[in-house]
């Protein structure tokens, strides 16, 4: 019995992506089946970072059309493709930056900028071309975090380079003044410098730019998001009800000038004793997942309260970085996949698919 092209697309129908939950050929993932003498090849493109789930899709999926009548050998080629996806109404995409994501919080000091910054370092851990955005001009810390020290360089007329750590590009107001010195500045100071630098540093093909909001939803916030053209937002949050009150006004933000949301993120969700081992949810549970419930967004999971995320971001080595293999890294590396999900399941931007019509007086 011989196979045919019609016979495999049926057989892949079968296979479920572990990390979408769907299947290859209902997300339309299969591409350039050929058949000939019971040779099968075939490609697999990923939507999404997966450097680390590649082999076991591939496996998946050879495992899956051996299975068939007639297949003699089976070659399958597992690759990534990033692409742009829409942005709020009115607000044009940037050039070299297909998705921008914003991480928020309704107030300080429940982790977000630590959040971000090993997001952002999954992303890139898993292929993706990063780039961080500080936006915290009165607070900047992504410098320390990414162990970053010295001045962006300025190659073209206005215009930045962005400085680099662990793999990532990242421009910080922090990069550009005196480490003690204080902004200062009145809002529309800070908006000014904040479009400056997203739209001034020559940013390199980024797939993802991850941009550590600003705590708060007030003016400078609302402008942002505004004018900065975002794919989805992330809330970062702690279980404490008085966090959950703040993160609310942000993820309401957000909803009022279109963008979508991505889903919310718990942090210090639970303090595990290094001595004894007793757990402890010192700060409340399942805020998070309780305020995902009401809103209808996505739980993208919790995070604990645990000395070595602060001691290795506050070295300039994130715990991603620095402990790639541990189990708070896959926690990381988990919900930057799902936020990864997330964007490429929302619509594509199509500006580039249609020409420019220009009406000429002739």
């Amino acid at each position: 019995m011989s196979v045919t092209v019609e016979n495999v697309q049926n057989a892949l129908k079968s296979v479920i992506d572990p990390n979408t939950g769907k299947d290859l050929i209902s997300t339309r993932s299969v591409k350039n089946i050929k058949v000939d003498d019971g040779q099968v090849t075939l490609d697999v493109i990923l939507a999404y970072p997966a450097k680390s789930q590649i082999d076991l899709i591939r496996k998946l999926v050879i495992s899956c059309l051996r299975e068939l009548p007639g297949v003699k050998n089976v070659s399958a080629n597992v690759t990534m493709s990033i692409v742009a996806h829409s942005v709020q109404r009115g607000v044009s995409l940037l050039p070299n930056i297909k998705n921008i994501i914003a991480i928020s919080s309704g107030k300080g000091g429940v982790g977000k900028s630590t959040t971000a910054v090993n997001l952002a370092l999954a992303l890139a851990a898993e292929g993706a071309t990063v780039g961080m955005l500080d936006a915290d001009i009165y607070g900047p810390s992504q410098p320390m975090m990414l162990g970053i020290t010295g001045r962006p360089e300025s190659i073209k007329e206005n215009t930045i380079e962005p400085m680099e750590g662990h793999g990532i590009q990242a421009i910080s107001i922090g990069f550009l003044i005196d480490p003690d010195s204080p902004m200062v500045w009145r809002g529309p100071m800070v908006t000014s410098a904040l479009e400056q630098l997203l739209r001034q540093t020559n940013w390199r093909d980024l797939d993802y730019l991850i941009v550590d909001m600003p705590p708060g939803t007030g003016d400078i916030q609302l402008t942002l998001s505004q004018k900065v053209p975002v794919t989805g937002a992330v809330i970062v949050t702690t279980p404490q009800d008085i966090a959950l009150l703040d993160a609310r006004k942000g993820l309401k933000m957000f909803e009022k000038v279109g963008i979508p949301i991505i889903g919310i993120v718990e942090n210090m969700s639970t303090y595990v004793c290094p001595n004894c081992n007793h757990e402890e949810h010192i700060f409340g549970q399942d805020g998070g997942k309780k305020m995902c419930e009401e809103y209808g967004v996505d739980f993208l999971g919790s995070l604990p309260l645990n000395l070595s995320i602060r001691l290795q971001a506050d070295s300039g080595r994130p715990t991603v970085v620095e402990d790639p293999d541990g189990a708070i890294s896959g926690i990381y590396k988990g919900i930057a996949r799902k936020i990864a999900i997330q964007v490429a399941e929302m619509s594509k931007d199509m500006s580039s698919k249609f020409p420019t019509i220009v009406v000429q007086n002739t």
